[in-house]
């Protein structure tokens, strides 16, 4: 997930309350208004079908006090054809020189940006939903809902959107085809909530909300949704890639062209059927490095458009993911352990090196109560690998008013040669609407995988319970067990033979009076044993104050307090060796973030003190400019400097991102990485031109330079250069 999706969940979902109010804006209803000709997107209301347009004005503030009165006004627009939904917004300001404004590239996001956000749940059941958002320069943003709370903003649909300021504010205009949604026909009340957020003052405003929250619980409804048509529900997505690569050491090089095709047919409106051949990421982007000073792995998100489709479907026991409502500082690398499947095992080698997919299908959708998923992939040969079979099937019933029960299978091993399976089961519990908008989430799973080779010792199980309250006390604690040979090929794990229980709690207000909008404290506790019950790792955070200001502006200090249990030598770095033995030590962080809304913001921080048996200094900074809408620079410098009895070494990790927008539908992306771990500089490059969503044409270029000398002397390496164009068919 990169940083502007993140943020633009902060400012969904995080909100404060100087006097602590709670009205219930739940219960709020409109009426649909169909009609037979669409209006015109071009960012101005004069069109006949917004005359007739349902109209909502009755907004309030989520952030900074829940249910207050926006400081600016707004009106909403609502209509819709057999083929798409519409809405508009004539959004109001008394000072439109000030409109956060400086995005021009699609997928870009700010704090600083003033946005309107749509989100609906067509099978209204308040468990999953889209969300659509656009900025007034006519930059869309999208995501699906994932465990009612949490957001994958990976995903992407087709739908447009047109926005244009003026004297008097902004306006957005969004379409909302109904081929892009999975619905039921026969449902004539969908779920709609709306959203409008002012960058400059960081100020959230909503239609109906709760607890702070505009997720598909709190939706509103609106009736009268029963001449949506989905069409054929046919598309038909094909492309083409020529492509040149070079490895620089050998000298040898080689020409690629191919064909791919990718077909989504609906089966039912809420039924989805997806088939791809040769399967092609051309365009997915590179990873965020990251370096590791543990004996354990780390985590990548799923980031490829095909895996994305519906991936909330494959959800399971609430492991992992990312929800910015109820932040911990518990490595998300240990909460994703136990995933029993995770997308991104297949068509990638344990170093990130891509294996191609011949073929593969997909069924995802809902009918009947149940949400269904299943998944069968073709992966190539690749090097010692034997071409495989990859085949996982994800079933959940909903049950009781918002949670469901539900079993996962999987096969195949991408990795390896050797056959593997897994079967697991899962709870996952839901209250949203208790007293005081107070929220209880909760989970019980368990897992048995089944390896070639190995006999006993397979499973895994695990049960949380939270109460992520955006005010007052909020808490959270769950445990898990990840036996020695529980192995899913298909999923995730860091690290076995462990249980891992986490606990957190905390206290958040909101001040009446003042500059200081919102004050945090609390502490985060990890303790991971053996099965032998022997301690492996322990972590106390105690997170001493976090607190924003009115202008979004951050500061953090935390106190962390360290256990760890080596059991055998550990190399951290070339020739630096921690012995093994138990070590005890402590460090101290405090994190700084300017708000986003000025042209130049920046994020520093700074941990250091001990760090095994030495000491740690940990500096860090990002800073992002933009200068103007057409241009966007950020540079990040990480430093870690580890001072051991066995030696002395520095980790550098440095990034580079220049963007250029020459339009919103023309732009030009480009990112830098270096470390000296792997001492390699890496250069993605992309252009990127979008006339409508679903059609692009790309260039891409990848370099690697290495120094060999450790002196900063770089070596071309490796290559390549791709030019792909899809273009998506909808019938």
């Amino acid at each position: 997930m990169t940083v502007h999706k993140k943020t633009l969940l902060i400012s969904l979902l995080l909100a404060g309350s100087a006097s602590g109010q709670m009205v219930d804006s739940a219960g709020k209803r409109i009426n649909a208004v169909m009609v037979d000709k669409p209006p015109v997107l071009d960012g101005v209301l004069d069109d006949d079908a917004w005359a007739s347009a349902t109209v909502v004005t009755d907004l309030h503030q989520v952030d900074p006090i829940e249910f207050a009165a926006p400081s600016e006004d707004s009106q909403i627009l609502i209509v819709y054809t057999k083929d798409a939904l519409y809405v508009a917004a004539r959004f109001y300001d008394r000072e439109p020189d000030k409109i956060g404004a400086l995005i021009l590239r699609q997928g870009d996001w700010s704090w600083g940006e003033d946005s309107f956000t749509v989100m609906v749940d067509p099978l209204n059941q308040g468990r999953s939903g889209y969300l659509f958002d656009l900025m007034p320069n006519g930059v869309r943003n999208q995501a699906l809902f994932e465990n009612v709370t949490q957001v994958n903003w990976n995903w992407r649909g087709i739908w447009r959107g047109e926005a244009r300021l003026d004297h008097e504010g902004w306006v957005a205009e969004i379409e909302v085809p109904f081929k892009t949604l999975s619905f039921d026909p026969s449902i004539d009340v969908w779920g709609i909530n709306f959203g409008r957020y002012i960058g400059r003052k960081t100020e959230q405003i909503g239609w109906v909300s709760n607890n702070r929250s505009l997720d598909p619980s709190t939706f509103g409804e609106i009736a009268g949704m029963s001449g949506a048509e989905k069409g054929i529900g046919l598309d038909i997505v094909p492309s083409a890639r020529i492509g040149r690569s070079k490895d620089f050491e050998t000298g040898a090089s080689s020409d690629s062209e191919e064909a791919a095709i990718d077909v989504f047919y609906k089966l039912t409106p809420s039924l989805t059927a997806s088939l791809t051949v040769n399967t092609d990421f051309s365009g997915t982007g590179v990873d965020e490095r990251q370096i590791n000073l543990t004996r354990f792995g780390l985590f990548f998100p799923e980031r490829r458009v095909f895996f994305l489709q519906d991936t909330d479907i494959f959800e399971f026991g609430r492991i992992g993911g990312e929800n910015s409502d109820d932040p911990t500082t518990i490595p998300r690398v240990e909460r994703e352990s136990g995933r029993p499947f995770f997308s991104r095992r297949i068509g990638l080698g344990g170093s990130g090196e891509t294996i191609d997919i011949d073929y593969g299908g997909k069924l995802t959708g809902r009918a009947g109560g149940w949400d269904i998923g299943v998944l069968g992939i073709r992966q190539d040969k690749y090097q010692a690998l034997d071409a495989s079979d990859l085949f996982v099937v994800r079933l959940s019933r909903n049950v009781l008013g918002e949670s469901s029960v539900g079993v996962i299978f999987t096969s195949g091993d991408p990795g390896s040669n050797t056959d593997n399976s897994l079967a697991g089961i899962d709870f996952r519990y839901l209250n949203t609407h208790l007293a005081n908008g107070s929220v209880v989430e909760g989970a019980l799973w368990y897992q048995q995988s089944d390896t070639d080779g190995m006999e006993g010792n397979d499973s895994a199980f695990g049960v949380s319970l939270s109460m992520p309250n955006s005010e007052g006390f909020r808490a959270g604690i769950a445990y898990k067990e990840l036996e020695e040979n529980y192995y899913p090929a298909l999923g995730f794990v860091n690290r076995v033979d462990v249980s891992d229980l986490t606990v957190d709690a905390g206290y958040t207000w909101y001040p009446s009076r003042g500059p200081i909008r919102k004050v945090f404290s609390g502490i985060d506790y990890q303790r991971i044993n053996t099965l032998a019950g022997n301690l492996q790792s322990q972590a106390i955070t105690f997170r001493a104050v976090e607190m924003k200001n009115d202008s979004g502006d951050e500061l953090a200090v935390h106190y962390q307090l360290f256990d760890e249990i080596i059991d055998a030598d550990f190399e951290i770095s070339d020739g630096v060796i921690i012995p093994d033995g138990g070590y005890s030590f402590e460090q101290y962080c405090i994190n700084y973030k300017t708000g986003e809304h000025r042209k130049l913001s920046a994020q520093g921080y700074y941990c250091g003190g001990d760090f095994f048996d030495g000491s740690i200094s940990a500096p860090g900074v990002d800073l992002k400019w933009r200068p103007n809408l057409h241009f966007a620079f950020s540079v990040g410098y990480h430093l870690s400097d580890i001072d051991l009895p066995d030696g002395k070494f520095t980790t550098r990790l440095s990034s580079l991102r220049a963007d250029i927008a020459f339009t919103n539908t023309w732009f030009w992306e480009n990112l830098l990485q270096y470390d000296n771990v792997s001492y390699t500089l890496g250069l993605n490059s992309i252009l990127r031109w979008m006339p409508r969503a679903g059609r692009e044409a790309i260039l891409v270029i990848n370099r690697e330079f290495a120094d060999y000398t450790r002196d900063r002397t770089f070596t071309s390496v490796s290559g390549d250069i791709t030019f792909k164009f899809g273009y998506t068919l909808r019938f």
